[in-house]
């Protein structure tokens, strides 16, 4: 894999995805390095300056007001790092501590954070050696930035605290940068600062959601596609002529995608006829476009604002390009805090979807003809009772998880931080939603494919067939009760790898 360039400008998704998930290299560009020298002056120039300079020459925070001689300036700077490194609770996933510095680095590259060089190629020289230092779960409030997590990443740079090396196995982070052969970085002025004061924790969590959500969109409305057929709901109501009366782009996305999936079905055929007195489908049949697209233009929302956030340099104090070192409120973290809150709640709403579709499938007042809990022989076998059960609790919590974190503000150090955005518990939260998304949706696959079996010798869609027929490799078809729950986690892990994407795609081409 080609190693990642960071430059002066903002990286893309698909770079931060790289270095992220995919372990790529990362190398500063020839104009990162110039830029960083650059600002490095403007800091030392006032290093000598008589007047105070915030995060140069005084204290932090609340404790601003005292100037700090220039004996104990770097003392200073190690000082904040190991006490900010406060963070408690479970290790932070890999993925998200590896975008948590990469971004860090894209900051410090566009020379406005007043670093010297070479503790910018320290982060670069981690990330391509695969340290990642141990990050833990509470201790960012989203302001001043994520401060803990990326302190924590401060005090492995320094040669401090603990890692986990490229195989995985935690150790002292003096021991891995030196098996990497890195030399740990003595902070100088502003530099403790300038490694700790970003969105870099947030704004990586939405990344990597955003490029989850977009997947999990498209196969959910793969899903969908099944259950409509199964249920044989009708698809004339996504024909393009209704959905323009509506000129939401993600609902007219959702059903494009609905149309090709469906083409070809003789279970659709099978009741376009003067017999069929249905005149409409329930609300999880109908308006899945309708929520699926709304779901999408929220995506779409969040993405813009983590495009403007990945163009940002965020720092307090900033190095302006006159030489100005000012402080500033750009680390608050609201803009990312409310997408990131908004998003859950686009998740939640798509699983509760999901999960009402599935119970329709067990109802024999609502499943048109299939026996109840699709079960072999009810009575004798529960068929897919408890698989709702478990989509129901995932609903649930999912439904607690989109209460907003960005409106619990909680004041800290002395009033000086009176108000924080609380992002990173939002991107925390959406996580677990994501996750719980894929469960849920991979509960419906599962109970989908068995009706659309059940349907036989009707043949399902061309698409459709190919994902039941992708799951069949793994989870036998109809009959007696089994034990439910490996069926299940290969249902979600044909989710969440994509693979049941792959296999409707593989039939209809991309997706929307």
């Amino acid at each position: 894999m080609q190693p990642v360039t960071v430059g002066t400008g903002p990286l893309s998704r698909t770079e931060i995805l790289a270095v992220a998930r995919e372990g790529a290299a990362v190398v500063l560009s020839a104009d990162a390095e110039y830029e960083i020298a650059a600002s490095r002056k403007a800091v030392e120039a006032l290093a000598c300056d008589v007047r105070p300079h915030y995060g140069v020459s005084t204290g932090f925070g609340a404790l601003a007001t005292r100037h700090i001689p220039v004996e104990l300036r770097g003392q200073l700077q190690r000082s904040l790092v190991r006490s900010h490194a406060a963070g408690s609770g479970p290790e932070v996933e890999r993925e998200v501590v590896r975008a948590l510095m990469l971004l860090r680095l894209s900051t410090l590259a566009t020379g406005r954070t007043g670093v010297r060089p070479e503790t910018a190629r320290v982060y670069a020289g981690m990330l391509s050696a695969g340290i990642t230092p141990v990050v833990r779960e509470f201790g960012s409030l989203g302001c001043s930035g994520d401060l803990a997590p990326l302190a924590h990443c401060a005090l492995a740079a320094m040669g401090e605290g603990e890692v986990r090396n490229a195989l995985g196995e935690r150790q002292p982070a003096a021991d891995a940068l030196a098996a990497a052969g890195i030399a740990p970085v003595v902070l100088e002025e502003k530099e403790g600062l300038a490694l700790i004061n970003g969105t870099d924790g947030m704004l990586g969590m939405l990344v990597l959601a955003c490029a989850d959500l977009r997947r999990l969109l498209r196969t959910a409305d793969v899903v969908v596609a099944m259950s409509v057929e199964a249920l044989l709901g009708t698809d004339a109501v996504f024909a393009p002529d209704l959905q323009a009366l509506r000129p939401h782009p993600g609902q007219a996305e959702s059903a494009a995608n609905l149309r090709v999936l469906l083409a070809g079905s003789e279970v659709m055929a099978s009741h376009r006829t003067p017999e069929c007195t249905r005149v409409q489908d329930a609300y999880s049949l109908r308006c899945a476009p309708q929520v699926h697209g709304a779901a999408r233009d929220t995506l779409s929302h969040a993405e813009v604002v983590a495009g403007r956030e990945l163009s940002a340099a965020i720092d307090n104090p900033v190095v302006t390009e006159d030489g100005r070192v000012e402080s500033n409120g750009n680390f608050h973290g609201a803009p990312l805090g409310y997408v990131l809150d908004f998003l859950a709640i686009a998740v939640a709403d798509l699983a509760s979807m999901s999960e009402r579709r599935t119970d329709r499938f067990l109802d024999v007042a609502r499943n048109q003809g299939l026996p109840a809990f699709l079960a072999d022989d009810p009575g004798v076998d529960s068929g897919h009772m408890i698989a709702q059960y478990t989509q129901a609790s995932i609903v649930a919590e999912l439904k607690r998880l989109a209460v907003p974190a960005s409106v619990d503000s909680i004041p800290t150090s002395a009033m000086q931080e009176d108000h924080v955005s609380m992002g990173w518990a939002a991107a925390r939260k959406l996580r677990r939603a994501l996750e719980g998304l894929t469960r849920v949706l991979g509960v419906e696959l599962l109970t989908a494919a068995r009706a659309l079996d059940m349907r036989g010798p009707l043949a399902p869609a061309p698409a459709t067939a190919a994902v039941r027929d992708r799951l069949r490799v793994e989870v036998a078809g109809p009959g007696p009760d089994r034990w439910l729950a490996p069926e299940i986690d290969a249902a979600v892990r044909l989710v969440d790898s994509g693979e049941a994407l792959v296999a409707a795609e593989s039939v209809v081409g991309p997706l929307r």
